[in-house]
């Protein structure tokens, strides 16, 4: 028998991690052949090397059933590998579903202490694709009827597929001067102990090839997101199949199917199934912003394809772009894609993508670029890339939407837009708390009303409108009513109280104060009373009228339903130039920044700060949060607490 054929040594540890410090069982055989028997005890070595930097840790003689490493202190959290050999020559270059090789985690002994940042390495799914095709061995394929619904964790084998989705941003981390921490996504699994370790973090960076998570995992995860973490996807397909971790966490079980699932009748929130499938109905993009279920799959000889696509730019002013140089329209990112994306259902009326959030994608995502792979359905699955931001909870998430981004990073604008991510959202620079939600060019005042955005054109008598969300989307005049009036400030009451109804209230130039109907199409402007000289902004809550002039710095008010009722001075205005009502106060944009106070009618309150806030000639609020006008054009959101 040549020595290709003679049957390689089995290992298998009793955890994908290990805490600094610990120590890590390995249970070992010389190899059998497939006779079953593991072919006795292994006399030979071991080599771990650190997979991320490509050091070797570690060498050692082994010569048993078993063998324990005691993880030094010193070694820094890092994803490894240890390779056990026999007498023969070691074959340093990748094989397809190694079972000689072991590869593990080694976390930090005391989480965040060298960085904000964690890492999660996809075991699951490196589990789920070992001996695909082979009976019994393993999840593969989907509809194979002899293909494993349960396999063992206390097994050889279950490293990373030959492609190794995940390396290129593992080893480009540490060469662009980001360290970072590592953990299984295993560890994320459990309560309280997930919830624990990343409580330790400010940012979990999921990479890759990430396919199989349990309830456990996610629960954490997207409670750490609500919590205030921020998340990095620089994956896709990610959580698409749900898992149970059974048998003492060390048996992974997907049935891909509810009725083959025993656990459907008693408990179908955890069903082995898709996640956005019945009778789990938990669409993962309402984690991930983004599912495969709208992206694109090239497989096979196809994956050649994937070098050949690039991203399109929908939305340059984001901060996810800062330092590229990108306009919108252009394309970047070529051989990023593939070989799956994923996508948001989208919308493309306005002009611009917008995800519509049916398919369970956040409100509040922002989609800054695209790429159009319907054309792949001759390899595989036609769809979409959908890269984008949303907020999930008091947390961010970024979703670069390709499992093949980290294979891109050679490109300058990969690079930055990578590093912009890793940056804000890992706190290595301090990062504003507002961002552009797109452009507001010579926008002089500025309302939200029945869950529109309406504003005055820079020549003071255009009223424009648009959706609200974070996406980039385009102001649509509206119909013109006739009158020349010209307006200098805009506001809305946040709802219907008394006799007040929801409606847009201007200020003209001639200080008379305007009532409309909140709606884009044609509606005229009628006469409501007038308002103190040189009124510069204007707010109403709780059924009050408030309105700043400048020349005096005074505060007035009167009742909202009284147009014939004189205008009553409060006190100082703290130098407001624009004024809204958000979560049932006065803000106001003022020298100092931003200052509240509550809409009290007593002379003498005064305004208080509230927030750093960036300059601003504009200010509105709408669903929890200000938006802005800056000076040079953008329209900005901003959470005010």
């Amino acid at each position: 028998m040549s020595a290709d054929h003679v049957p390689r040594p089995l290992a298998w540890a009793e955890s994908t991690s290990c805490v600094q410090g610990g120590r890590l069982r390995f249970h070992l055989a010389a190899g059998d052949g497939g006779a079953g028997d593991g072919g006795g005890p292994l006399r030979g070595r071991v080599v771990v090397t650190d997979e991320v930097t490509g050091e070797v840790r570690f060498k050692a003689a082994v010569d048993g059933s078993r063998f324990d490493l005691t993880v030094p202190a010193g070694w820094p959290s890092s994803l490894y590998r240890a390779s056990f050999h026999d007498e023969r020559p070691e074959r340093p270059a990748p094989e397809c579903d190694a079972e000689h090789e072991v590869w593990f985690v080694v976390r930090a002994a005391r989480p965040g202490a060298t960085s904000a940042t964690l890492v999660s390495v996809p075991f699951a799914t490196w589990r789920a694709y070992h001996r695909a095709g082979q009976p019994g061995r393993g999840l593969y394929y989907a509809e194979q009827p002899d293909r494993a619904a349960r396999v063992t964790l206390d097994a050889p084998g279950g490293g990373p597929p030959p492609e190794r989705w995940e390396e290129p941003l593992l080893r480009w981390l540490p060469r662009a001067g980001y360290p970072v921490e590592f953990c299984s996504g295993f560890d994320l699994h459990d309560r309280p102990g997930g919830a624990r370790l990343l409580a330790a973090y400010r940012l979990l960076v999921v990479n890759g090839h990430d396919e199989y998570w349990s309830a456990g995992m996610r629960d954490n995860v997207e409670e750490f997101a609500h919590r205030g973490g921020n998340l990095a996807f620089f994956a896709a397909n990610t959580s698409w199949w749900q898992i149970r971790l059974e048998d003492g966490g060390r048996t992974l079980v997907c049935h891909r199917d509810a009725a083959a699932d025993p656990v459907t009748a008693t408990d179908p929130r955890r069903a082995t199934v898709e996640w956005s499938a019945s009778p789990v109905d938990r669409p993962e993009n309402a984690m991930t912003g983004v599912s495969f279920r709208h992206g694109a799959g090239a497989w096979g000889d196809g994956m050649a394809v994937i070098g050949r696509e690039s991203y399109t730019v929908r939305f340059a002013d984001h901060w996810v772009f800062e330092g590229t140089g990108l306009a919108d329209g252009d394309a970047f990112a070529r051989g990023a894609l593939g070989y799956e994306t994923d996508a948001a259902e989208l919308d493309w009326s306005a002009g611009v993508p917008r995800a519509t959030g049916r398919d369970g994608t956040p409100r509040s995502f922002a989609v800054l670029a695209t790429a159009d792979l319907r054309h792949w359905r001759r390899y595989g699955q036609g769809g979409w890339a959908t890269m984008g931001v949303h907020r999930l909870g008091a947390g961010t998430v970024f979703n670069a939407a390709t499992i093949n981004w980290g294979r891109a990073l050679g490109d300058p604008v990969v690079d930055r837009i990578t590093r912009n991510v890793l940056d804000r959202l890992g706190g290595a620079v301090p990062a504003p708390r507002w961002h552009t939600v797109g452009r507001a060019p010579g926008l002089r005042a500025l309302a939200a009303c029945e869950g529109l955005l309406f504003a005055v054109a820079a020549d003071g008598t255009t009223l424009l409108h648009r959706g609200p969300g974070d996406q980039n989307l385009p102001w649509t005049p509206c119909p013109p009513d006739g009158a020349a009036a010209r307006i200098r400030c805009l506001t809305a009451p946040r709802e219907a109280s008394g006799p007040v109804p929801l409606a847009l209230l201007a200020v003209t130039d001639d200080d008379r104060l305007l009532v409309r109907d909140p709606v884009p199409d044609a509606a005229p402007w009628t006469p409501a009373g007038r308002v103190p000289p040189g009124t510069a902004a204007l707010a109403v809550c709780d059924g009050t009228l408030f309105a700043v002039t400048p020349h005096d710095d005074t505060l007035h008010h009167r009742p909202a339903s009284g147009p014939g009722t004189a205008w009553r001075p409060l006190g100082p205005a703290a130098g407001a130039t624009a004024l809204t009502v958000l979560n049932g106060r006065l803000h106001a944009l003022t020298p100092a920044g931003l200052a509240t106070r509550p809409p009290t009618t007593e002379p003498g309150t005064p305004f208080g700060p509230a927030a750093p806030f960036p300059a601003a000639v504009a200010l509105a609020a709408l669903a929890g949060r200000l938006l802005a006008v800056s000076p040079d054009g953008l329209l900005l959101s901003h959470p005010a607490v």
